[in-house]
Parts: structure tokens; C-alpha cells; sequence
């Protein structure tokens, strides 16, 4: 199921010690990586500062987009359950007056999608 998991695209968690050793590079001085999540080749960080999406392109996955979404920017977010038959759940970030998401990432259901809700929301109206 792990491998039918990677192939769809959904995310699950990876341990801070990691996440720290593959990105403690980016941080600035007082930030913690509070959790994160893997999605094939992308990771996505939530750091006590800021939400951190790491994008790895091209075929060899050597170049890599970092986008770093303080969370004030963040207008709103949702998530979406799964059915009874499927198998993760989806979460939704809105930044400023966008119409459209700028963040949209599937979970499996190691994931607990609703903490992750809570972490986010905690950041973002905290």
C-alpha cells in the first residue's frame, strides 16, 4: 500500500530529525520545524515561522524550488475528509485575496489530517 500511496501523490510524515538534517540549512535562527510531510519527491515543513514547500523538478530531482509561506499571509485553508472508501484526505490554503488555492496537497491516512488542521491554524490565528 506504501508504494500505491507514493504513486497517487499523497503525503505522509516524516521525522523532525530528517526534516532538520535535510533542511535545518534554510532555517533562520530561532526557527523549529514542528512537523513535515513527504509527497513522492516534494516535502512540505511547518516551522514555528512559516510554512516551507520544497518542490523537486526535472527528471533527476536535482533542482528544487523552495517556497516559503509566512503564515499572516495565509487567508484561509480547509480540509476535506475522506469517504468511506477512500483512503486520504486533502488540505486547501488560500494566501491573501487569491480566488483560487495556492496550496493543495492529498494526505493518506497516516496522516492525521486534522491535526494538521490544528497546527496550521494554530500558527495562522494564533
Amino acid at each position: 500500500m506504501g508504494i500505491f500511496n507514493s504513486l497517487l501523490g499523497n503525503a505522509g510524515v516524516v521525522d523532525k530529525e530528517t526534516l532538520l538534517k535535510d533542511f535545518g540549512k534554510i532555517l533562520i535562527p530561532d526557527e523549529q520545524i514542528e512537523t513535515g510531510f513527504k509527497l513522492i519527491r516534494d516535502t512540505f515543513i511547518f516551522t514555528s515561522k512559516r510554512l516551507i514547500l520544497v518542490d523537486k523538478q526535472g527528471i533527476t530531482g536535482r533542482k528544487s524550488e523552495y517556497l516559503s509561506l509566512p503564515y499572516k499571509s495565509i487567508s484561509r485553508f480547509s480540509i476535506e475528509t475522506a469517504g468511506t472508501f477512500d483512503l486520504d484526505a486533502e488540505l486547501k490554503i488560500w494566501i491573501s485575496s487569491d480566488h483560487q488555492p495556492a496550496v493543495s496537497k492529498k494526505f493518506n491516512k497516516s496522516v492525521d489530517v486534522y491535526e494538521v488542521q490544528k497546527l496550521l491554524a494554530s500558527f495562522v490565528m494564533g
